[in-house]
């Protein structure tokens, strides 16, 4: 078992035991909306969570009623970036092979500035491990990439405050986090 393998097998233990204790979890967080470094007219991606994950809905609530769009991924493939299409409170989801609900397919896709990123685990420089799978390390740097030209892109992890660690290995194509929401507050990264 690789570190970082290792590493993920305590931190979705780690993260079960934090979400059965915080049932409140998605109101606590959504109350520092108006914190987060989000311009007026950006796009947001949020995403629907799976199992135990910190949940972004009333957070993503409380940026569409500032006005922010809020979309959500698509996974097209293994080896792709996602994509993402617009999601309103109320709209019909499907689940994908994963179990991960996504926006129906005839909507268009739209870029956002900010995205909401689940994870296992995050230390004080803004490293985020994921899942292993690469899908949001592929889409911020794709979305990051100066040929782009679309501005910073901000990627804050959604995460219960007991989910830091003192320190996570980072790979060259790891993407950091510009800060991350927990129902403690928000906080910067670097």
């Amino acid at each position: 078992m690789t570190s970082k393998e290792s590493l993920r097998k305590d931190a979705r233990a780690r993260r079960a035991t934090l979400a059965a204790a915080a049932p409140d979890f998605a109101a606590s967080v959504a109350r520092f909306g108006a914190m987060l470094p989000i311009a007026e007219d950006a796009v947001v991606a949020s995403y629907w969570p799976i199992h135990d994950e910190a949940d972004p809905r009333a957070l993503a609530s409380v940026l569409a009623s500032r006005g922010h769009s809020i979309v959500l991924p698509i996974i097209a493939g293994p080896e792709a970036a996602l994509s993402f299409r617009p999601w309103r409170e109320g709209d019909v989801l499907s689940p994908n092979r994963h179990g991960v609900h996504e926006p129906q397919p005839h909507l268009d896709a739209m870029a956002p500035q900010v995205l909401l990123v689940p994870l296992l685990a995050f230390d004080a420089d803004g490293v985020r491990l994921g899942y292993g799978g690469g899908y949001y390390d592929r889409t911020l740097a794709a979305l990051r990439a100066p040929r782009t030209i679309r501005g910073h892109i901000v990627a804050i992890g959604v995460a219960y405050a007991g989910q830091e660690v003192a320190k996570l290995p980072r790979d060259a194509h790891d993407q950091r986090l510009d800060g991350v929401v927990t129902e403690n507050g928000f906080r910067k990264f670097g």
